[in-house]
C-alpha cells in the first residue's frame, strides 16, 4: 500500500500555524501582510503538489514569489500607461513666464 499524503492545502495551513508565534509578535499591519502572503500561496497549491518538495515551505515561498512577480509586472505596465498618457513637462519661456 502506498503512503498517505496529506492534501497540500492542509500542509499549507499547518505551515501557517507553525509560524503563529512569529505572527503574534508582529504589529497588526504586519500580521495582515503575513496573512496576505499565505493567502497568495493558496493560488498555487496544484503547482506545489506537483513540485513535491521535501520542505513544503520552499514550494509555499515560490507560490508567494509568483504572485509578487505578477503584481510587479502589472504595476510596471500601469506605470508605463500613466507615463505615456502624461503631457510633456511645460517649458518656461525665455522671459520666465
Amino acid at each position: 500500500m502506498g503512503r498517505t499524503v496529506a492534501p497540500f492545502s492542509r500542509v499549507l495551513e499547518a505551515e501557517f500555524e507553525s509560524w503563529n508565534k512569529f505572527r503574534r509578535a508582529l504589529r497588526r499591519e504586519d500580521q495582515e501582510a503575513m496573512d496576505a502572503l499565505f493567502a497568495a500561496a493558496k493560488y498555487h497549491v496544484a503547482a506545489m503538489v506537483y513540485a513535491s518538495r521535501l520542505t513544503p515551505l520552499e514550494a509555499i515561498l515560490m507560490g508567494i514569489l509568483v504572485e509578487h512577480q505578477k503584481a510587479i509586472t502589472q504595476l510596471k505596465g500601469r506605470v508605463r500607461e500613466l507615463e505615456a498618457g502624461m503631457s510633456p513637462p511645460f517649458a518656461l519661456k525665455a522671459d520666465g513666464s
